[in-house]
């Protein structure tokens, strides 16, 4: 099946500075694992720069005006977590960019699946601020270009980051024609995600997780409470944040997934996505600290996309 891989030397760019877990490594080290002969057939595609007009459905004008009245002569913090570099500005529009990119890629249908190999992160990142290492919201983009360009209305995005997409949820939740499911460690950062908060028509789906559950807790959460409400929503596209800091390794929380759960969830989404919107998935790198186990989690995620 054929796959697109989207990334650009931009997100190298974001400085977050010396031993913050959200570095450039951790694209260095999924791109040298996606280097391996068994990847030869992926298509190779440089993230273009999101314009401002993609990034206005998902943000308010004065989240989009604030980011770029930011310095980028320095490197300035927007949080405590949320760092600005002279690089930022670049790498988060390729992000956001690279996500719009992938959506065309399997609405034009030269690509099947697509993988959006960028940082900075996004799925924190609300309407109308940036959080937990994310500037704007790739996913939330993603999903409101594949409405304005390819008139869809039903657009789901699922994340299986070890932490809550507090921004997706955000600016989906207001929406019943969007669907949002996560599961997330809880309690845990942000300390979003309970299972009552389900968006103004069940349209969004949280499954939380206790620290500690494995492979059989992270199974039974989307076998049982999120791929049901996915199909039920029966999506005309599925975005995936695809988040690998529920691996066991990771150090900023306490999942204690391993690869081959990461195959599995991959395979049983790209079931939906087969069953609803003819195997049309776009996937978009979020977290994952241990850089040994995120090169392996994401290899293990792209393998899976192709079908191999």
């Amino acid at each position: 099946m054929s796959v697109a891989l989207f990334t650009h030397p931009a997100a190298l760019e974001h400085d977050t500075g010396e031993d913050h877990p959200e570095c450039a490594d951790r694209v260095r080290h999924i791109l040298r694992a996606l280097d391996r002969e068994e990847f030869s057939p992926l298509l190779r595609e440089l993230a273009p720069k999101a314009r401002i007009e993609a990034l206005q459905p998902a943000h308010t004008a004065e989240h989009i005006d604030a980011i770029f009245e930011l310095p980028t002569d320095r490197t300035t913090y927007i949080d405590a977590d949320t760092v600005f570099s002279p690089g930022t500005l670049e790498a988060a529009l390729r992000g956001a960019g690279g996500a719009v990119a992938a959506v065309d890629a399997v609405m034009d249908g030269w690509a099947k699946a697509a993988f959006v190999a960028m940082r900075p992160p996004g799925h924190h990142a609300e309407a109308d601020r940036a959080m937990g290492f994310c500037i704007f919201n790739n996913a939330a983009v993603a999903a409101y270009h594949a409405r304005a360009r390819w008139h869809l209305r039903r657009v789901a995005v699922v994340d299986f980051d070890v932490h809550h997409g507090n921004g997706t949820q955000d600016i989906f939740g207001p929406d019943p024609e969007l669907f949002y499911g996560s599961s997330h460690q809880f309690p845990c950062y942000p300390g979003t995600g309970a299972a009552h908060e389900t968006g103004i028509a069940g349209n969004v789906v949280n499954a939380p997780l206790a620290p500690g559950s494995g492979s059989v807790e992270f199974r039974a959460a989307w076998a049982d409470r999120i791929l049901p409400s996915l199909r039920a929503f029966k999506p005309e596209l599925l975005i995936i944040s695809a988040g690998f800091d529920a691996h066991a390794a990771d150090p900023l929380a306490q999942l204690r997934l391993r690869e081959p759960d990461f195959q599995w969830i991959t395979q049983e989404l790209l079931a939906v996505a087969d069953e609803h919107c003819p195997g049309r998935v776009v996937s978009l790198l979020e977290g994952g600290y241990d850089l040994q186990a995120l090169a392996a989690s994401a290899a293990t995620h792209v393998r899976a996309l192709m079908r191999l």
